[in-house]
């Protein structure tokens, strides 16, 4: 009896338990991102309801979005056909209709956009003023798009405001208080504007950047080179299915240029192109000095006096190229072209009077004239092509990039001066014064090959590992022709003061990375390999044949911890490289000017630095405050070491003389401690008002050769105040100054510039026309700069026009709602530190 009870409750029971077994089974997943259409930040706690699509008034599952736009949840439901809404405040609604088919676990939405609802709140506005600096665990960004000083600026001058970034009053670039740091566009090196940041970055209109990021404590997916850091440049992409255009121009005293920016989306390809033209008219320029002999003196001995004036004007032009396509959800392919470069152009004057030390009595004196021009450009591509996987944040890429970097020269400097009135034993030293006529051209290829692979284990943690091979060909050809001073007859060959030779360089590096997140607490530690060849051929002209290998095995690590949603303070440690170019290790001997020689030294090793970096922010919506504190130190940092000699004692040079000369050339003996403090300041006092500040102070001390020593303080400060007034117009005020900061064999020069801008938007902001001046109550600036060292002193000065004031104008047509995807990973070479001459080839 009890058996048929049993057997009747069993049959009754596996109806219900089969329907409880089918419910649970009855779901399926749901995920996605969802973005700010124009910032392309995650969209936080957006509403999602999802309903099938017969029953719409009854709602099968309701979330949010997380802080960074990303949602995944199950939704109850096999199989038919639903319709999920996103909605949030003062946005348009997301409508998606969408089917589950029988046995489908997942719906992947991948990346939607969300846009403003401009007429959702009727008469009611809502103004906020978005931060202009942001902090992650590594870098700092600065959003130059959305400062309206990008309209009338240039990039060089909008450096001024980014935080840890200092540009002085004769436009040199300092990141994290050194000279010595590389730069990237969109994640992707550019050697000639690592080399040549000043020229480039001055003609390049601000307008056509979206951000500025300041790596500060690079991972040891970076390449090891630059001490500073690194600054990548963002250029305009994306904007808001369909297509846009943004055409800009200006006109100021110094030149005019203009561009255009578009970008257009048919299915799953994304197409992004971009041009800029700008040509430059730089005001007459005068410069000057003396050099003094030190200790004892001789016949061989003088003194330099020397002043002269230069004017040149140049153009520069940029641009870009950016397309991807999806193949699915979870494959992506990129590719890009660019191009970056200019011609310049320029005359110039000097008079050189020579003096026996401490007296009036002259020994010589001359008049040099120039004229040279140049040309010098960047061209570029790649392809990558990345592999998503099902497990989340899983990553495979692979990447190929060709760059190549011709670059031109061509000069004349001739020589005047009578004989008669040269000392007879000075006589001999002036015939080596000639004229002469000086041919260069200089090519570097490079194929980079890329591999990068990363994977979460767990939620916690993430690995990460790649490898690459760089293959780099530079070539030089400086052809040296010359005749007698003043003499008209025609340029002989001087194949002994010319030079050919290929430069091969082979890289090879590995690199892993672990991170961490738990909670509030993030962290990065990673370990680096570079493997570096350098062969070096001369086919024609003094210099042998060498070749130089470098080993560096380079650390890194960071930390960060989340104070607050709003605050954070990071604590970082990394050891950069500089591996000297060609320019440095070139045993050429440069002769041109027979009163200043230089050479380079084939012996020299890889510079090391090391790095320790403590960072605070705070960004609310009235106050960001951003505070890094850094020190640093390198004990065998390259330095060039100039001294007073008699030419008979410089190994190599024919025809001498006995008389002293300068005479540099480089060595590993340097060594540096800085301990520096920066501060980035917004205020936004009221919603149409800002006020910020920028400020850089640093100690250096630093050792050189022969017991020289210097140490100093610098500070460095950037302020202004925008304005936002009635019917889109906006005002902006900016002033900035730097105390005299301190090199190994002396000081440079402080300084104090100033700007207005005014702005207006029409047509739904879509027309900008902005008006801008600077310094311009005074046309010139004066810096002065003094050098100490064996056996003399050196006192420059210059003396040139920052007076600047122009009109500028841009408009934007159409709309879209995608951007040009990129491979979160991609190539970056930025592995060797730039020489002191224009046409050395890295």
């Amino acid at each position: 009896m009890k058996n048929r009870w049993a057997m009747l409750l069993a049959v009754l029971l596996i109806p219900v338990w089969a329907t409880a077994q089918n419910a649970a089974n009855s779901s399926f997943q749901i995920k996605g991102i969802l973005l700010d259409s124009l910032t392309k930040e995650g969209e936080p706690y957006a509403t999602i309801k999802i309903v099938k699509k017969e029953a719409p008034e009854h709602a099968l599952k309701m979330l949010v979005t997380d802080m960074k736009g990303h949602f995944q949840e199950k939704v109850p439901g096999n199989k038919g056909n639903f319709i999920m809404t996103i909605s949030s405040v003062g946005r348009n609604s997301i409508v998606k209709n969408f089917s589950v088919k029988p046995g489908e676990k997942s719906v992947d939405f991948g990346t939607m956009y969300i846009t403003d609802a401009s007429n959702e709140l009727g008469q009611v506005e809502i103004v906020a003023q978005k931060p202009l600096v942001k902090a992650d665990i590594d870098k700092i960004e600065y959003n130059v798009q959305d400062d309206p000083d990008s309209k009338s600026n240039s990039v060089l001058e909008m450096l001024r405001k980014v935080p840890l970034v200092t540009v002085d009053g004769e436009d040199n670039i300092k990141v994290n208080g050194s000279s010595s740091f590389k730069v990237y566009v969109n994640g992707k090196p550019n050697n000639m504007m690592s080399n040549n940041p000043t020229e480039v970055l001055k003609s390049m209109p601000a307008n056509s950047i979206k951000h500025i990021e300041v790596i500060t404590n690079p991972s040891a997916k970076y390449d090891a080179e630059g001490v500073g850091g690194i600054l990548n440049i963002v250029t305009v992409g994306g904007g808001l299915e369909g297509y846009t255009a943004t055409f800009s121009g200006n006109v100021s005293n110094r030149g005019a240029g203009g561009g255009v920016f578009g970008t257009i989306k048919s299915g799953k390809l994304t197409f992004s192109a971009r041009y800029n033209y700008n040509y430059n008219n730089q005001p007459r320029s005068y410069s000057g000095g003396n050099r003094r002999t030190v200790g004892e003196t001789d016949s061989s001995s003088s003194d330099l006096d020397y002043s002269g004036t230069s004017k040149g004007d140049g153009s520069f032009q940029s641009g870009s190229m950016e397309a991807s396509y999806e193949i699915d959800t979870l494959r992506l392919v990129t590719m890009s072209f660019g191009l970056w470069g200019g011609k310049n152009k320029s005359d110039g004057e000097t008079n050189t009077l020579a003096t026996f030390p401490g007296t009036a009595n002259e020994l010589y004196n001359y008049v040099s004239n120039s004229h040279s021009k140049s040309s010098w450009y960047s061209i570029d591509g790649g392809i990558d092509y990345q592999r998503l996987f099902p497990v989340k944040e899983r990553m495979l890429t692979f990447s190929y990039k060709i760059n190549t970097r011709p670059q031109t020269s061509d000069s004349y400097s001739g020589y005047e001066y009578d004989m008669d009135n040269v000392a007879p034993d000075w006589q001999d030293f002036m015939k080596r014064m000639l004229d002469q006529h000086n041919d260069g051209s200089q090519s570097t290829t490079e194929h980079t090959l890329q591999a990068d692979y990363t994977t979460p284990i767990g939620k916690m943690h993430t690995v990460e590992t790649g490898v690459k091979y760089i293959l780099r060909n530079n070539t030089a050809e400086d052809d040296r022709f010359q005749r007698a001073a003043g003499q008209q007859t025609d340029y002989e060959f001087d194949e002994d003061h010319s030079s050919h030779y290929k430069h091969l360089n082979d890289i090879l590096a590995a690199y892993a990375g672990y991170s961490l997140k738990v909670k509030k607490l993030s962290g990065r530690l990673g370990v680096r390999y570079e493997h570096t060849i350098q062969n070096v051929k001369y086919l024609l002209g003094k210099g042998d044949n060498f070749k130089k290998d470098f080993d560096d095995v380079v650390p890194s690590a960071s930390i960060g911890w989340k104070l607050t949603d709003m605050s954070n303070l990071r604590l970082g440690y990394n050891m950069r490289i500089y591996r000297p170019g060609i320019w440095y290790l070139n045993p050429y001997l440069n002769d041109s000017n027979p009163t200043n020689i230089t050479q380079g030294n084939p012996n020299l090793d890889s510079e090391k630095s090391h790095a320790f970096n403590l960072s605070y922010s705070n960004f609310t919506q009235k106050f960001n405050v951003n505070l890094s504190l850094r020190y640093s130190f390198t004990n065998n940092s390259i330095e060039q070491i100039s001294e007073m000699v008699p030419d008979t004692e410089i190994e190599g040079l024919k025809e001498t003389t006995g008389k002293e000369v300068l005479y540099s050339t480089y060595q590993n003996i340097g060594k540096t401690k800085n301990a520096s403090l920066s501060g980035y300041i917004n205020w936004n006092a009221t919603s149409n008002t800002r006020i910020y500040a920028n400020i850089y102070g640093n100690y250096s001390y630093m050792e050189g050769a022969n017991g020289l020593k210097n140490d100093g303080w610098n500070l460095f400060a950037y302020g202004g105040a925008q304005q936002t007034l009635p019917h889109d117009w906006r005002i902006s005020l900016n002033v900035f100054g730097q105390t005299p900061w301190v090199m190994l064999q002396g000081k440079g020069s402080s300084y104090f510039d100033y700007g207005l801008s005014v702005n207006k938007s029409f047509f739904d902001k879509r027309l900008t026309l902005s008006a801008f001046a600077s310094n311009f109550f005074k046309k010139y600036m004066d810096n002065t700069n003094t050098i100490e060292g064996v056996g003399f002193t050196q006192e420059s000065w210059s003396k040139y026009s920052r007076q600047r004031f122009g009109i500028s104008v841009s408009y934007r047509i159409g709309e879209l709602k995608a951007s040009v995807k990129k491979a979160a990973r991609s190539i970056s070479n930025d592995d060797v530190k730039g020489g002191g001459g224009g046409n050395s080839v890295q």
